[in-house]
């Protein structure tokens, strides 16, 4: 270790009449010396060990970074840290630049194999120490959520952080809305109500030159999506609880019965790197806000059943390409027919030949456009026909509307039933109540279901296919082709009346 100096290391806090002094500590070392008159000295005065932010040894662990140093020379491991974890992070140093470490009090020297067995032994429960203090934090952190404080970080956007007290008097960290909230409704309200996309939601915002936050340019997709999946806006209600947990929460830090609307809610927890943040809940924490929610949970549900169909969808464009998706079949094979564009004309494919390679056509000539057109010709014909003869429809729209209720109750009294086998008492009270009122809320729509008509005899309403938009069209297609076999020259519709 060439141009390399042994090191003294001494510190004393205070002086004490049991207690070596700094003079006396630099003697004893000195004798561990190979070279003690060269020997660079490094001391602390009137600093204590409970971390490493003292001048001298911040000056000696930067000389062991730049190589001045071969080995450092302590009275006492004390003298170092009183952190066994601080130690720890200090030997890594050491190590890494090859540097010897002696203990005069201990018997304590790296360079032979007691030593470094010693090391090693210290490093363990430096670990364990590592260890048990991210325990704490986590469970610190955790215990904080679960009360309601808000965990910390950036507000979300319109939103900003302050301190509230709680129900003891302490003042904890919380949230409170701004102006900007105004933005987040009108996002919310038109993503829930209205047939507009992210996108067009964005470009508008963008238009009218209000600030996105995390983005110069302006409001795209992500922005949008991180603020309605985001439950720290929602009034959280029963319905938010059992939405989560039709999602597979890892955890709800609250019983079902204090999902009262009072307040929003917020998702916590680790996820794999590979896991996206709104596709899996498994190790996720849900609880409740020490502040109030101020979107309704069904405009808020809409957001999310509307960002989940979205993502279902992905980025292919599946069934947009022509409202005659999944109608469409090779007439030679019988298999799916899928649409791809070449120089802006959409042309079909058969699945039998392109996946299974059971076909023998490669394409067909007749452009989706015009086939299109061929069938709106017929489905016109249809319409005419019905609005002359007066069909009568199957389901009137009140019949349609009780059938619907009673879903969403069968579908809200599943929920419940599964939240049983882990409820409190408290909880199982509250569920049993709920699953009483969903159950005489069902019979009693299923007697106005039943109960025998009188004279409401309803008829087809006529329809301008023309004037229909593209989901639409899709549907009429749907409720009236069986299928349609294409050839290459040639059609075939089978219908379903």
């Amino acid at each position: 270790m060439t141009g390399k100096l042994e090191a003294i290391y001494v510190r004393q806090s205070k002086d004490k009449k049991d207690s070596l002094s700094i003079e006396g500590q630099i003697e004893r070392c000195r004798l561990e010396c190979s070279h003690p008159t060269t020997a660079l000295v490094y001391e602390d005065r009137g600093f204590s060990g409970k971390n490493t932010a003292r001048p001298g040894f911040q000056k000696m662990q930067q000389d062991v970074k730049e190589g001045k140093i071969s080995k450092i020379i302590v009275y006492r491991l004390d003298r170092l840290s009183r952190s066994i974890l601080d130690f720890g992070q200090f030997w890594n140093v050491l190590d890494q630049n090859q540097v010897d470490f002696v203990s005069v009090n201990e018997k304590f020297d790296t360079g032979t194999p007691m030593g470094r067995a010693m090391i090693y032994i210290i490093m363990v429960f430096a670990q364990l120490e590592r260890e048990t203090i991210a325990e704490r934090v986590t469970d610190n952190y955790y215990t904080r959520i679960k009360r309601g404080n808000w965990p910390g970080g950036p507000a979300p956007y319109g939103m900003k952080n302050i301190r509230r007290k709680d129900e003891e008097g302490r003042e904890v960290p919380s949230l409170a809305y701004t102006d900007e909230f105004e933005i987040v409704k009108e996002i919310f309200y038109r993503y829930a109500t209205e047939e507009v996309s992210l996108g067009e939601i964005g470009r508008d915002l963008t238009e009218r030159q209000i600030p996105c936050r995390k983005r110069k340019e302006g409001w795209d997709n992500v922005a949008l999506a991180r603020i309605l999946h985001s439950p720290v806006y929602v009034q959280a209600d029963e319905d938010i609880y059992l939405y989560y947990r039709s999602r597979n929460i890892g955890k709800i830090s609250n019983g079902i019965e204090e999902f009262g609307g009072n307040s929003s809610a917020h998702v916590v927890g680790k996820r794999a790197g590979n896991v996206r943040k709104y596709t899996s809940f498994e190790d996720q924490v849900l609880s409740l806000t020490n502040f109030e929610g101020k979107i309704p949970s069904d405009i808020w549900l809409r957001c999310q059943y509307r960002l989940e169909k979205n993502r279902q969808i992905g980025n292919s464009g599946k069934g947009k390409n022509t409202w005659l998706s999944g109608l469409l079949k090779c007439g030679n094979c019988g298999y799916s027919l899928t649409v791809r564009k070449w120089h802006d004309k959409k042309y079909l494919y058969c699945s039998g030949r392109v996946n299974l390679h059971i076909c023998d056509i490669p394409s067909f000539s007749q452009p989706v456009d015009e086939l299109e057109s061929e069938v709106q010709k017929e489905l016109e014909k249809i319409l005419e026909e019905c609005n002359r003869e007066q069909i009568p429809v199957e389901n009137t729209e009140k019949e349609k509307k009780i059938r619907k209720q009673l879903r969403e109750i069968e579908d809200k009294i599943q929920k419940l039933m599964a939240c049983m086998q882990e409820a409190s008492d408290i909880s199982m009270k509250y569920i049993n109540s709920e699953l009483e009122k969903l159950d005489e809320r069902k019979s009693e729509l299923l007697k106005q279901y039943e109960t025998p008509k009188k004279n409401e005899k309803q008829y087809y309403k006529g329809i301008d296919f023309e004037e229909l938009d593209f989901e639409e069209k899709k549907m009429t297609a749907q409720a009236f082709i069986e299928r349609i076999n294409v050839y290459d020259d040639e059609i075939e519709i089978i219908w379903k009346v």
